[in-house]
């Protein structure tokens, strides 16, 4: 089988980059992007392990340093173990979604082609590529909604209703009587009630929403009054979540 130096050298040294550079986009490392270059070259010191002949234990002992290394050079000691725990991981996502592919297979721990070198070469590069946005992507999406996310408690009728809510940015919806902002609630109420109607406009869409004036709202510790909780017809598509909250209580939360 046939190793070649540069082409290998040359991968390493991009999925590497890849993959330190998703870590500073995750994480919002301000790091240059000179640091993160020299990390992906310190990676590439596995290449020395072709021509060295060590046992098992010292092959893992010398590639975790290694990787120690890399995320010093790129990132320096704040956040150390954070960002090592986030190259690990988007390394194992990499490798098990190439290994899951089966494009290509080790030999002498170093990736190598298995037909054509040039064609798997940039299926390798492009498919990293896709790999490491859609989870970034997906992480980033997934912080911004529990960073987002609040335990809200609603009296209403004597009665206090625990729902998760979120805060969306797009929910600027007010009544136009008094400008108070509007918490959107799934909740179906039994008592019957004088609502307020509430005409609301989004894209190709209008109508109304039922609205009612709560006794108060308790959200972190921290008390509502001047608001109404509007009842959506329609689920909200965040799984778990009950309750949309105004882009306007970002200021108090």
């Amino acid at each position: 089988m046939k190793i070649y130096l540069d082409i290998v050298f040359l991968l390493n040294f991009i999925i590497d980059f890849l993959i330190l550079y998703g870590v500073k986009v995750v994480l919002k490392e301000k790091v240059k992007l000179i640091r993160i270059l020299l990390g992906s070259l310190v990676g590439s010191l596995t290449l020395i392990m072709l021509f060295v002949k060590i046992n098992s234990f010292v092959l893992i002992l010398s590639k975790f340093i290694i990787s120690l290394l890399i995320i010093l050079v790129s990132f320096g000691k704040k956040h150390f173990f954070k960002n090592l725990a986030y190259f690990y991981l988007i390394s194992i996502i990499l490798g098990g979604s190439f290994y899951l592919l089966d494009i290509t297979y080790e030999e002498g721990n170093l990736l190598v082609f298995k037909n054509n070198y040039l064609i798997n070469f940039i299926i390798l590069i492009f498919g990293s590529i896709l790999i490491i946005f859609l989870f970034v992507r997906e992480n980033i999406k997934y912080k911004e909604i529990f960073s987002n996310k609040y335990i809200v408690k609603i009296y209403l009728f004597k009665k206090m209703y625990e729902l998760e809510g979120f805060i969306d940015t797009g929910n600027r919806l007010t009544d136009p009587y008094k400008k108070r902002a509007i918490i959107l609630v799934n909740l179906k109420l039994k008592n019957k009630a004088n609502y307020i109607y509430v005409p609301y406009k989004a894209l190709n869409t209008s109508g109304v929403i039922p609205c009612l004036k709560p006794d108060k709202v308790i959200i972190d510790d921290k008390e509502f009054n001047n608001c109404l909780i509007g009842f959506s017809k329609e689920k909200f598509k965040l799984d778990g979540l009950s309750c949309i909250l105004p882009n306007k209580f970002k200021e108090d939360l």
